[in-house]
């Protein structure tokens, strides 16, 4: 038969136990301690930047072109001026910083982009608590057993009896070949790799708003030119039709100038189609139902166009450039991950111990003579996995394949600085020579207006000229927007001036460096 004698003097002495215990834990993660410390795999080093000096091959001027009209203004290039974080307020429309404030709170895109922040955070943390501290777990539990003597050569009956258990567990796996190091250094660019999207998507989302109101505006002038061209028009079909039906004019004349009509009534239709489909744009972007009607509409007469626009030199355009800083958070993320596997390679060491108690009554469970303890290391080293240098490699790949994806970033972002540029560079001559054009057109139209007045031209070529003035304003009005459209991509290609806040990253993950 077992009495509690028998079972205490198996299982340990009490209080004894747990200080042998105790001494033998510290022993084992004191040396633990002296043996962690060495990462297998390269450290992490930053791309060279850009050796380029300029981003296009032929220099550019170092003001743009001007006209004296409204957003002709000459625009000088600033080389290492300071990009304004919120550089739609450059442009001077307190509805359109309105807009975009309230967009950047309930857009669900940057919603999405900030769950996805918090999700990375978490993994990081969840990871670190699992890694770079001991796992302890607490058990309680009860069971009913049967015990024959026989079994063991003795004497006696068979006895029933209730065995109750409480115990602590302690589990650590020592990081010496910097595998856990690794893993949390993977998860840390991770982050960083999220937060940068979100500001790439901050950075798009009020892109998308200056260039959609910028648009709105243009569309609502070209519908205003172009509803003038169809009244004259219309008016010139109607003094057609009187003058054939005295016999002034022929029938072919008439029938020419229906399908001119009818081609500018279509025109109109299409382009308050796009002006309904800017608005639901705008609605959607800042968060609202297409259907709201809330959203402002936008005139030119409230923009200004910057005079001042910032340049950054190529070597720091992957410093101010969201996307290149989220493929070198890749380009991190995988060197880690290669060291993750190169530490795979290496023996590991787990030390686990356990601390309870074990009593026939639940009175005697916590007595000073029924304590049982046990202390386990375990050391593994692969011997034949062929699975771990395949992996290793694999891991190697991903790298060369995201610093293969980080050199098209840049060379991207490089090429959209200089296609801006030379746009700016550009449009500004091209706006230049459509004022001269609308000038021209204007006064042929005014000079055919004081013929017109002294008898000298006829009312059909007044109504002619005044056309021909409204299609040359419609250019125009396409023109100057487009000077106000490249602005805003200089600001977007640059990175919009959102800077990532490496102080609060390394706070985060302080060993995301190391």
């Amino acid at each position: 038969m077992i009495h509690e004698s028998s079972l205490k003097n198996k299982t340990g002495s009490g209080t004894g136990n747990a200080q042998t215990l105790g001494r033998h834990l510290y022993m084992a993660f004191i040396l633990a301690a002296l043996l962690t410390g060495c990462s297998v795999g390269p450290d992490f080093i930053r791309p060279a930047q850009p050796a380029v000096a300029t981003y296009t091959a032929a220099p550019l001027p170092a003001h743009t072109a001007s006209a004296p009209t409204a957003f002709g203004g000459t625009q000088q290039f600033v080389e290492g001026g300071r990009i304004n974080p919120h550089w739609w307020k450059e442009f001077g429309s307190p509805r359109l910083e309105a807009l975009i404030t309230e967009a950047l709170q309930a857009n669900p895109t940057l919603a999405g982009s900030q769950a996805a922040v918090r999700q990375a955070q978490e993994l990081y943390a969840a990871q670190s608590g699992s890694t770079r501290y001991p796992l302890v777990d607490a058990t309680v539990g009860s069971q009913r057993q049967r015990f024959n003597p026989n079994t063991m050569g003795q004497p006696g009956e068979a006895r029933e009896f209730n065995l109750y258990t409480a115990g602590v567990g302690v589990q650590y796996t020592f990081d010496l070949f910097g595998g856990n190091r690794r893993a949390l250094e993977a998860l840390a660019a991770r982050v960083d790799y999220q937060r940068y999207q979100l500001e790439g998507a901050r950075l798009t989302l009020a892109g998308a708003i200056v260039t959609a109101a910028i648009t709105q505006a243009k569309l609502a002038g070209q519908i205003q030119a172009t509803e003038a061209i169809l009244s004259s028009q219309e008016e010139q079909l109607g003094v057609t039709r009187e003058r054939l039906r005295l016999g002034n004019a022929a029938q072919d004349e008439l029938l020419a100038l229906q399908p001119q009509v009818e081609e500018t009534r279509a025109a109109i239709l299409v382009l308050r189609n796009q002006l309904q489909q800017n608005k639901h744009l705008l609605a959607v972007l800042a968060g609202r139902a297409p259907g709201s009607g809330s959203v402002p509409s936008f005139t030119l007469e409230e923009f200004t166009l910057p005079a001042k626009l910032p340049l950054v030199v190529p070597s720091e355009l992957v410093r101010t450039r969201p996307d290149i800083q989220a493929a070198e958070a890749l380009l991190h993320e995988a060197n880690a991950e290669y060291g993750v596997a190169i530490a795979k390679l290496y023996p590991q060491i787990t030390l686990s111990a356990d601390l309870g108690t074990q009593a026939l009554t639940t009175a005697a469970l916590f007595g000073s003579g029924s304590a049982v303890w046990s202390l386990v290391g375990q050391l593994i080293q692969p011997l034949f996995n062929p699975g771990l240098p395949a992996k290793k490699r694999a891991a190697l790949a991903a790298f060369d394949a995201a610093a293969a994806n980080y050199q098209t970033v840049v060379l991207e972002s490089l090429r959209s600085v200089a296609d801006v540029l030379c746009a700016l560079d550009n449009d500004a001559q091209r706006m230049a020579a459509m004022f001269a054009a609308d000038t021209a057109a204007r006064e042929s139209m005014n000079s055919t207006q004081r013929r017109y007045a002294l008898g000298a031209a006829g009312y059909l070529e007044l109504l002619i000229a005044q056309q021909q003035a409204q299609r040359m304003r419609i250019n125009l009005i396409e023109s100057q927007t487009q000077r106000l459209v490249d602005s805003a991509a200089l600001y977007q290609a640059l990175g919009g001036g959102l800077l990532h806040d490496r102080t609060a990253a390394a706070a985060l993950h302080p060993d995301a460096a190391n």
